[in-house]
């Protein structure tokens, strides 16, 4: 269906196929729905509900170029990639004049606060800004010394119920409902073999960190969390390292990662190893 210039995708290939060169065009700043497509692909519509996802696609001037699209994967908020405020204004009014119910937007800063403020005039609806976060880039990589006692390891099948559980307490930590089931995301990244684990010399898992899928050249890292009582040891700062130097086998040219601008201590931490700004996104919830 299309009406002042939106195109909305009835499925995923339709989506890819007008939108995908778009999105591999500039694979840094469009990591997110990269990788969002990328697991559907793989996975299936029904991996981050029960609902199918929705797509939609600002074409240039009505004509087939692309300057914009939006993903969104019930019940989670909707991904937008960079608008003006007029385009950003024409779409709430698009999605709020057919109906959708929207619990919330993730973007560029600029993009994400433009939405909101145009759901809100579009709907009545509060907006609350619920998160700003950072895009990084890995320049060069500088593993923290001295390192902490212990080794990275590839996490395999007898770490599944460990990896599960600590899925859900990094999804509770950082304040964001879990994409996925934990049983199903640990048998996902096993099968894969992109997560790594800090392991202590005497052989307890200390820390994680893991890796999206490889595409356009991109990967991200992801999925960085220490249980409480092992944290300020140095784990998580080893074990992001490790696996953002494992990251070009995976094929990736860019390894990237977003962080919470409201935690200091990692921002610096990635800082140290190697990672540098590139540009701040939001996350605001709709009421």
């Amino acid at each position: 269906m299309a009406s002042d210039g939106w195109y909305l995708a009835t499925d995923l290939d339709d989506f890819l196929a007008r939108a995908g060169q778009f999105l591999h065009s500039r694979p840094v700043q469009h990591t997110v729905p990269l990788t969002v497509t990328e697991n559907l692909r793989t996975a299936g519509a029904g991996l981050y509900g029960d609902r199918p996802p929705e797509f939609g696609v600002l074409r240039e001037g009505g004509g087939p170029g692309v300057r914009a699209v939006f993903i969104r994967t019930p019940p989670h908020p909707l991904t937008l990639t960079a608008l003006t405020a007029r385009d950003a204004d024409d779409l709430a009014d698009r999605l709020a004049g057919a109906g959708h119910e929207l619990p919330g937007v993730n973007a560029d800063r600029d993009t994400a606060a433009a939405f909101a403020a145009a759901w809100q005039r579009r709907t009545g609806t509060g907006a609350v800004l619920a998160r700003r976060m950072r895009l990084y880039r890995l320049g060069e990589l500088t593993a923290p010394r001295p390192a902490p006692p212990g080794h990275a390891r590839t996490a395999d099948g007898s770490d599944r119920g460990l990896l599960g559980r600590w899925f859900g307490e990094f999804h509770t930590a950082i304040g964001e409902r879990a994409g996925q089931r934990a049983e199903d995301w640990a048998d996902r990244r096993i099968r894969r073999g992109d997560v790594l684990l800090w392991q202590t010399p005497d052989g307890t898992p200390a820390a994680m960190a893991g890796l999206s899928p490889e595409v356009a050249g991109q990967v991200r890292v992801l999925g960085v969390y220490t249980p409480a009582h092992l944290r300020g040891r140095g784990y998580a700062g080893a074990v992001t390292a490790e696996v953002s130097r494992s990251a070009p086998a995976a094929g990736a040219t860019e390894v990237l990662l977003f962080t919470d601008l409201a935690n200091p201590t990692s921002n610096s931490l990635y800082q140290r190893i190697g990672y540098r700004p590139v540009s701040d996104f939001a996350r605001y919830d709709f009421a």
